[in-house]
């Protein structure tokens, strides 16, 4: 789970300037340069850890000589009085940083216990839950990261990260008269033969014909709960297959219990509430 360093600070910088474009009008007028201090980053409520090594990075990109006391890493299940981190060094630093900071942490750490509940009410069933491209622009590296520390899997990282035939992919070449088998063939005459060939469907036949064509992946899109153990049971060996589409945390064990290899789940990104965790001054 290394990140990319040079991408994150990039996306930091971004951030900072977007708080600190005009200087902390406020800690500039109240706050001496010199004033020391520390400061706790705490848990609020509970729920999953993730993002500190980036928190980290924000505090040192506006003062290199804070010093920072991890005590909770990334993964750590936190609850409420968690004490997560300790920063010591200019109050001024501490304070300019901080909104940036736990922005950060309190969107992923939301992100990583979304995800980890998704997990848990899967437990003892053999299928995977994965993320989607539905993330917030600029931030899927660390969003589908933040997956990855809450237990689940990351779909395609962008659209070069694999091939998914999807319904307006279809009716586009179908307008031109070519059926499922040759969409299927075209995709893997016209790209790398190492990616995978997905497909999207919606209807049990749809699924079987994708199978039959020969599409390494069958995504059912928005189907019944009936249709998909349907679908499962002609198709599975041929194919692994992923559920997607209205998918709940209420519902998602009865979906796994179709059988299907994969559960994609937009709402892990889109819909994530952020973890609430705040920094005070001791």
């Amino acid at each position: 789970m290394q990140l990319i360093e040079a991408q994150i600070e990039e996306i930091i910088d971004r951030a900072l300037a977007e708080d600190l474009g005009w200087g902390d009008i406020t800690t500039e007028a109240l706050i001496s340069s010199d004033q020391q201090g520390i400061a706790s980053i705490v848990a609020k409520e509970q729920g999953i850890l993730a993002g500190i090594d980036v928190a980290k990075t924000v505090f040192r990109r506006v003062d290199p000589e804070l010093k920072m006391a991890v005590l909770l890493e990334d993964g750590a299940k936190v609850d409420s009085g968690s004490i997560i981190t300790k920063v010591e060094g200019k109050v001024a630093s501490i304070l300019k940083a901080e909104r940036v900071a736990l922005n950060f942490l309190q969107r992923f750490s939301g992100i990583a216990s979304e995800t980890n509940r998704y997990v848990e009410a899967v437990k003892g069933l053999p299928v995977q839950i994965t993320d989607t491209r539905k993330t917030t622009p600029g931030l899927r590296l660390l969003e589908k990261y933040a997956v990855r520390v809450g237990g689940g899997e990351n779909h395609r990282m962008n659209l070069g990260d694999g091939i998914l035939i999807k319904d307006n992919h279809l009716a586009a070449l179908r307008s031109l008269g070519l059926n499922l088998k040759e969409v299927i063939a075209r995709a893997r005459q016209n790209a790398s033969q190492r990616l995978k060939v997905e497909v999207e469907v919606s209807t049990v036949r749809e699924a079987t014909e994708a199978a039959e064509a020969g599409a390494d992946i069958v995504m059912l899109d928005n189907m019944s709960l009936k249709n998909m153990r349907r679908a499962t049971s002609i198709i599975h060996g041929r194919a692994l297959i992923e559920a997607s589409g209205g998918v709940t945390l209420d519902k998602v064990r009865a979906i796994a219990e179709t059988g299907v290899d994969f559960i994609s789940v937009g709402a892990l990104t889109h819909s994530a509430r952020a973890l609430d965790i705040s920094l005070k001054l001791e």
